[in-house]
């Protein structure tokens, strides 16, 4: 079964809260210090402390170096990844997160990735904490990383540049496209390091996807919230459900009162054809007693855009609300079922409670047309054909 990793950042991602997460969730200590060792720099030492945060059993890891900021740029990294003696696949997305902070800088400053100075981020403390949660992952195995919405602060903190607003400009960059919310702390929550890794590591972010929970850990920041709250990063690690296929999708509503419903046909054709995983209309009354449509569509994130615009050409909206949603499906797969008029397509649908054959509209549409009887008598003939009596499509 496929593993899954969920990344509950509910206070925050920094590189040391992750790494100590992956401690508490059975990473050996010993495995993170050789690993940090075949780096072959020096000037660190490795602090790993298990503790109780406000209740909750915690590890907690601190990075303490002999340094002090040393400006690297991104090629400079790059070699010392390159000499040191990981394992290709460990160096390899070391040297991605790098990039993707690179990127990051340089986008701010207005320079390039080649030219950017690293600052903070370039120092020891970074490296061991990149390196260090790269190494816990691809220890923990393959698995599917899905990420939490990140808390965004206000506020301010001190860096290489002197005082710069938070959410720090860096991670604002890192984190476009991702989900993210207010909060009214005025600390910093979310690091450019932090930022790096989950944007790299993570296939997704959003609600915790259906898994077999087997593991829940939790890793402790350096810092004590203003607000009393726990400063921790949970991770859950399980493995996915077998019977429901879990997804996020995304949900386009429109509210229009100005548009023809004839249109409806052809619109929720040029929708599904669109990549749509469903749609409907829905009758409203609107404002100043005007009857309207509620316009809903469902799909993956990946084509939202593609049916929003289909949205915006198609019917008379100006604007379409968007949400993201967890998604749980029956497995299924198609099956020829044999019936009085020949092999028909239908679907086998696994529920919890056993195997059922659903009919396929079209293909029973066009028997009773061409029998002349009734469609329900084909629904019904599909429906109660044996387990025996079907072929799973290959």
């Amino acid at each position: 079964m496929m593993k899954r990793i969920y990344l509950d950042c509910f206070s925050g991602v920094s590189g040391n809260m992750l790494l100590g997460a992956l401690l508490d969730a059975g990473v050996p200590q010993k495995l993170l210090q050789d690993t940090l060792q075949q780096l072959n720099i020096k000037g660190f030492e490795l602090n790993i402390e298990h503790l109780q945060i406000q209740g909750f059993a915690a590890c907690r890891v601190k990075v303490t170096t002999d340094e002090h900021h040393p400006h690297r740029h991104l090629a400079d990294i790059n070699s010392i990844l390159e000499a040191s003696s990981l394992e290709p696949a460990i160096s390899k997305k070391a040297k991605a997160v790098f990039h993707r902070l690179a990127e990051a800088e340089a986008a701010v400053h207005g320079t390039t990735v080649e030219t950017i100075h690293f600052h903070e981020v370039g120092a020891v403390d970074a490296l061991v904490d990149i390196v260090g949660a790269v190494a816990g992952f691809y220890f923990l195995g393959p698995a599917e990383i899905t990420c939490s919405p990140l808390p965004m602060p206000g506020g301010w903190v001190q860096c290489a540049h002197g005082e710069i607003p938070l959410p720090a400009p860096a991670v604002c960059k890192l984190l476009k496209d991702v989900p993210v919310y207010g909060e009214s702390l005025q600390q910093e929550l979310v690091t450019p390091t932090g930022a790096a890794l989950v944007t790299e590591l993570a296939a997704d972010f959003g609600q915790m996807p259906a898994m077999i929970l087997q593991k829940t850990a939790y890793g402790a920041g350096t810092m004590q919230r203003a607000d009393s709250r726990p400063n921790l990063l949970r991770i859950q690690v399980g493995e996915a459900l077998d019977v429901m296929e879990s997804q996020q999708v995304d949900i386009l509503d429109t509210h229009i009162d100005d548009w023809n419903p004839e249109l409806w046909p052809h619109t929720s054709q040029l929708l599904m054809d669109a990549g749509a995983l469903d749609v409907c209309l829905i009758p409203i009354q609107m404002k100043k007693g005007r009857p309207g449509f509620l316009v809903r569509v469902v799909c993956s994130p990946a084509d939202t855009l593609q049916l929003k615009n289909c949205l915006f050409t198609e019917t008379s909206t100006i604007g379409i609300r968007c949400r993201r949603e967890s998604r749980s499906t029956l497995m299924r797969e198609p099956v020829t079922v044999d019936t009085p008029w020949g092999p028909l397509k239908a679907k086998k649908i696994h529920r919890p409670s056993g195997v059922e054959i659903s009919p396929e509209y079209e293909a029973c549409l066009l028997v009773a047309r061409q029998h002349g009887i009734a469609l329900q008598t084909v629904y019904t003939a599909v429906r109660d054909c044996r387990l025996n009596s079907f072929l799973t499509d290959k």
